[in-house]
């Protein structure tokens, strides 16, 4: 059976339910239904909320689950949250800033002692 779909695929917008169905007993109700929060996620954004919870929200065990970095884990939690209608966090000019020090330090663009040097600076 095929989930509900929270957007539409051709427009983007928010969908609207508008029957439900009882397969047991074959009852139909038909009205205006809103759809779950959860059912405007995507795809990937659901597995990935769906690791975070089975983690209980440590961060160290997302990162090995998924195989991605911390500021990646980061960057899903704040695009599920938006997407979940919850404002973004506000990122400051020292956020980003260390945010860029703890990407290059994990993609290896450089080491441990320049990325404290940054960071102290």
């Amino acid at each position: 059976m095929a989930e509900i779909l929270g957007n539409c695929p051709v427009c983007g917008s928010q969908t609207e339910i508008t029957r439900i169905s009882c397969e047991s007993c074959d009852t139909t109700i038909q009205g205006h239904f809103k759809s779950c929060k959860f059912c405007r996620l995507s795809c990937e954004q659901r597995n990935f909320i769906e690791v975070f919870i089975k983690c209980r929200g440590n961060i160290k065990e997302v990162e090995k689950e998924l195989g991605i970095s911390y500021p990646t884990v980061k960057n899903r939690l704040e695009d599920a949250a938006g997407a979940l209608g919850y404002s973004l966090i506000n990122n400051t000019s020292e956020d980003s800033k260390r945010k860029t020090i703890l990407e290059k330090l994990n993609n290896g663009d450089i080491g441990v002692e320049e990325a404290l040097n940054m960071l102290r600076d």
